[in-house]
């Protein structure tokens, strides 16, 4: 601390401070900031919740006070002295309050980032700490507590020497002309029909769900083409076909809804409901025909022949996609059997947003259609908890070995897997990157690649066999409705992106 009566000092070094360099005068890249002497208490409620106790010595508290007045003097006005030239002592007494604050908030921060660092806690989520309620006193230590969920602590499984089956198939015209089909589909006019509905025909009709004599929900005029299932939010109708079949207009139809455990409705989760159909119009669906201007519009098509091109590298995507997936599931399902740790279900609420993202980016950067990424969202949403758990355990273990193999995202790789998305959207790569970094995604994004690469070291050392690859068809008819109400802004939202186009359409490089 130094007076008035002090002689002046190079502020800009400390001969008593030890984190100096003494030939340069600098300060070294390891010791910039001296160590908190610390006592911590780490408390291991489960095996991703610590309860952190910290005491801070009065010794450090004091180094503190000093280095913000240090910083404050140039600038402190007090009255009867010039800006910067009011005594030391003056000005510590008259900003302690003041300073105090910024003191408390700094032994916070460096407190906890110190505690990290020397418990060695790989903290996956901020501190649930109450500022408020952390006391800085004029005399003695500071103590606080707070809780922290960290990545778990576990044996590394073995990953080498996996036995892996990969679906494989050589797509043939039937394929195609199948896939065709579902696309012209979505292009499709409906039209009225008068008589009875089949599988497959469309109708519009009002919803009501009752549990007992009241009524959870409902909507108007939900067009919904009839599939063996029907998929909302929060759970399912199964059946729908055979409830639906030779339905005609101004008919009901009654039948029961599956809520799933983890629906909205807490009251309701896990119960059948009541699912009341008001049929007031059957439609046919009318397929377009393959015109010069419908080829145009489809994606600049000039031929059919070219869409049909398009079409098998569609399917080829996509059975790519599923060998990723198939591989993936073997690897995570034989590396997380061990992996019996329970997970906090704040932390599976919390992370079953971002785990929809996750899954929704890949599906769509392997080509699926809106009515498929909707349907396996409503399916990730009915089993939010378990797949989040899943997921998240998959996600320790798979981080984990990326750094015990030094395994990171390079930025060109990043780059890529925009310039991918941009293409599968139609849109161009500036307004998908704008929008990554905006929503803030991009770890997301990282995430994805990193993990993929751990993937695909794990697949270098794993056997294969081939197994035949079955084409998916859709029996799901997705609803964006929670059956059961309950909703409210903490629902997982959708995770669509706007303004979405068809993914045969050739992108422009709008860069």
């Amino acid at each position: 601390m130094t007076t008035p009566n002090d002689p002046p000092v190079d502020e800009t070094i400390d001969p008593e401070s030890p984190e100096q360099d003494t030939e340069t005068g600098e300060e070294t890249d390891d010791e910039k900031a001296e160590k908190l002497d610390l006592t911590v208490e780490v408390a291991q409620l489960s095996a991703c919740q610590r309860h952190v106790t910290v005491t801070v010595g009065r010794e450090d508290i004091e180094r503190y006070f000093s280095n913000q007045f240090s910083e404050l003097m140039d600038d402190a006005e007090v009255p009867g002295f010039r800006k910067g030239r009011a005594p030391r002592k003056l000005v510590e007494s008259r900003f302690r309050k003041q300073v105090g604050e910024q003191v408390k908030g700094q032994l916070l921060m460096d407190g906890i980032a110190q505690v990290n660092e020397d418990e060695n806690l790989s903290a996956i989520s901020e501190p649930d700490l109450d500022v408020e309620a952390v006391k800085l006193p004029d005399e003695g230590s500071m103590t606080f507590e707070y809780d922290l969920e960290v990545r778990p602590d576990f044996k590394m499984p073995k990953w080498k020497g996996l036995s892996i089956q990969r679906p494989t198939r050589e797509f043939s015209r039937e394929d195609v002309d199948s896939r065709l089909k579902d696309l012209l589909t979505r292009y499709g006019q409906l039209v009225p029909h008068d008589g009875p509905a089949e599988s497959g025909d469309y109708i519009t009709t009002n919803l009501t769900f009752r549990h007992g004599d009241e009524v959870i929900s409902s909507a108007e005029e939900e067009v919904i083409r009839i599939r063996p299932v029907l998929s909302f939010r929060d759970g399912r109708v199964e059946g729908f076909d055979d409830l639906m079949a030779g339905v005609k207009a101004d008919e009901t139809r009654t039948g029961e809804a599956q809520l799933t455990e983890s629906a909205p409705n807490a009251a309701l989760r896990g119960q059948t409901i009541e699912a009341v159909f008001e049929v007031l119009e059957v439609k046919k669906l009318e397929l377009p025909e393959l015109t010069p201007e419908f080829l145009d519009e489809m994606g600049g098509f000039e031929t059919e022949g070219d869409m049909r091109d398009a079409i098998a590298d569609s399917l080829q995507r996509q059975m790519e996609y599923q060998q990723q997936q198939r591989a993936r599931e073997q690897v995570t399902a034989a590396l997380i059997e061990a992996a019996d740790w329970e997970l906090p279900p704040e932390m599976l609420e919390r992370q079953s947003h971002r785990e929809l993202e996750r899954a929704v980016m890949e599906l769509r950067r392997s080509g699926f259609t809106d009515e498929e990424i909707a349907a396996h969202e409503n399916e990730l949403r009915q089993n939010s908890q378990a797949s989040t758990a899943r997921a998240l355990k998959e996600h320790f273990i798979l981080e984990r070995l990326a750094e015990d193999e030094e395994i990171d995202a390079e930025q060109e790789e990043l780059e890529a897997e925009i310039v991918l998305i941009a293409q599968q959207s139609n849109e161009s790569v500036r307004r998908v990157r704008a929008r990554l970094e905006k929503g803030g995604h991009m770890d997301v994004l990282r995430n994805q690649v990193v993990e993929r690469k751990v993937i695909d070291l794990i697949l270098k050392h794993a056997a294969f066999e081939e197994v035949p690859y079955e084409l998916e068809t859709s029996d799901t008819e997705a609803v964006d409705q929670a059956a059961g109400g309950g909703e409210d802004e903490s629902a997982i939202p959708d995770a669509k992106y706007e303004d979405e186009a068809e993914p045969l359409r050739e992108a422009e490089d709008h860069t």
